[in-house]
């Protein structure tokens, strides 16, 4: 069964981060984090492109990233799916590394606004217990 791709992508147009990149990382944090699964399908780059207002090949490269990389498979006629992890894909230590690029933005904006460590960690507390 394909995702719908409004509710797997979300874009920061805004955001020095290219819009593919973007899209890769999002696919692997969701992939790490078991929202998707091995041998499910995605959406087509159309569906994708169409979804976001995006440029169909800023879509394309982003599967062509991710399948570089191991993450989706392409089956000849029927589209992409997530490829099977192989062992220690998913372990707390890869995960870790994806959201480390996240934390070191989120710090990097705390200590151009100064706000101290205490505020700052309250916060992502706060927000950590809010998405449960």
């Amino acid at each position: 069964m394909a995702i719908h791709s409004s509710k797997l992508f979300s874009i920061a147009t805004g955001s020095s981060e290219p819009i593919y990149r973007q899209l890769v990382d999002q696919a692997q944090r969701l992939v790490a984090g078991g929202q998707l699964a091995p041998g499910d399908a995605m959406p087509s780059v159309r569906e994708v492109a169409q979804a976001l207002a995006l440029n169909p090949m800023t879509v394309s490269k982003a599967y062509g990233i991710l399948e570089l990389e191991g993450v989706l498979t392409r089956k000849r006629g029927m589209g992409m799916f997530v490829a099977d992890a192989p062992k220690g894909t998913h372990s707390v230590a890869s995960r870790i590394e994806l959201l480390r690029p996240t934390l070191e933005r989120a710090a990097l904006e705390a200590r151009q606004l100064e706000l101290d460590h205490d505020t700052v960690l309250t916060l992502f507390t706060k927000l950590l217990k809010e998405k449960q």
